[in-house]
């Protein structure tokens, strides 16, 4: 049997999955690159759908040690962007036919955060004549924000697990009781519960992570019924405790960054003849370690990218790793720059559609089958 059989077997066990990461060798790569890519246009089309990405506010309660505005980072000047410039912003991307907007902040639960969000969401859908699609990504919340913005209009909502391992989680987090691995986990399982299409996604190539680790979390997406992902290969902040670290080791060499970048597109890949039907982004993080890093994204099975809308001002101060793409670009460059990139990979831009992921209509029409065969006594 050759090697490259294994991206046609129809049910891939475990060692499988660890397999396929593993490869490095080009052509062996480039194959499951290419078997990706089909799987991905014949179950969600050779379509890349936009989210346009408004980072309206860097102030975050969390610590996390990894991430360049986490709480204790006092270098970053933090910024809360006014309310008609976001709605400019969101009234942009709907003129530009980006269909679908994603909100992101850093992390608050208060109730001054909770209400102004519902409040921004409804004014969105309001000026949009409902025909934008909201993502939410503001991290860990309560039950009944939740189900506020959902009722306001949001639809999806991205909040990534990071790691689907427990002992690797916690040494991204400061153990402090509001860093818990389980808290976010119960959070995903709630915004199911509620109705969204549910967003996750790890970091690739973390120090102390194994291939074990990264197959762990492609089951994780499958068990967890998955719709969008979010991942991309890790990237190092200097003003960090784990950028330093990773530093200080001497571990963020170019190989090193190759590394991880072959991981990314790997995971990317994997994922998508895991998960056929789901919705995967072509993230920065994988440009920020190739200047064509989100076209070898979409190449590998991606069909989301999130082009930034996000203030220039604002742009420098909303830096989560070192050497972010599009910091010095407005948003009319980001939408041509982007859609000269999915052009060159052949696939075509889904300009006005929400691009919802077929995986969260199949879901919901199995369980309601499912439902009516019990009331049937079936």
């Amino acid at each position: 049997m050759g090697r490259t059989d294994i991206l046609y077997k129809k049910h891939k066990t475990r060692q499988d999955l660890r397999t396929l990461l593993s490869w490095t060798d080009p052509d062996l790569c480039q194959a499951l690159y290419a078997a990706a890519y089909d799987v991905k246009v014949r179950n969600v089309g050779a379509v890349v759908y936009y989210r346009g990405l408004i980072e309206f506010s860097n102030e975050c309660i969390k610590n996390c040690r990894y991430c360049g505005i986490r709480r204790g980072n006092t270098s970053v000047k933090r910024f809360r962007t006014e309310r008609e410039d976001i709605l400019s912003m969101a009234d942009w991307t709907y003129r530009n036919q980006y269909g679908s907007i994603t909100l992101q902040s850093g992390e608050r639960q208060d109730e001054e955060f909770i209400t102004y969000v519902e409040g921004l969401i409804r004014d969105i859908k309001t000026l949009s004549h409902g025909e934008l699609g909201i993502t939410l990504c503001v991290g860990e919340q309560e039950d009944r924000a939740y189900e506020r913005w959902f009722a306001a209009g949001a639809h999806r909502y991205l909040l990534r697990i990071e790691t689907g391992n427990p002992a690797l989680y916690a040494t991204l987090h400061p153990q402090d009781g509001h860093h818990v691995w389980q808290v976010r986990k119960q959070c995903l399982q709630t915004l199911r519960r509620i109705g969204y299409q549910v967003g996750t996604g790890d970091m690739i190539g973390l120090p102390g992570q194994t291939l074990d680790d990264l197959v762990d979390d492609i089951l994780f997406y499958q068990q967890m019924d998955i719709d969008m992902i979010g991942m991309g290969p890790y990237v190092v902040h200097h003003n960090t405790p784990v950028g330093k670290e990773v530093l200080q080791a001497g571990l963020d060499s170019e190989a090193e960054k190759r590394r991880r970048l072959r991981l990314g597109l790997n995971m990317i890949a994997v994922t998508r003849l895991v998960l056929p039907d789901v919705n995967i982004a072509a993230t920065t993080a994988l440009q920020a370690l190739h200047p064509l890093g989100r076209e070898l994204g979409l190449k590998a099975g991606a069909n989301v990218l999130m082009p930034i809308v996000t203030l220039p001002k604002f742009r420098p101060q909303y830096v989560l790793y070192d050497n972010k793409p599009c910091v010095d670009e407005n948003p009319q460059q980001c939408r041509h720059c982007l859609q000269a990139r999915v052009a060159s990979v052949g696939d075509v831009v889904g300009f006005g559609k929400w691009g919802d992921a077929p995986h969260f209509f199949h879901t919901r029409r199995e369980s309601a089958q499912g439902s009516k065969s019990s009331e049937n006594g079936i």
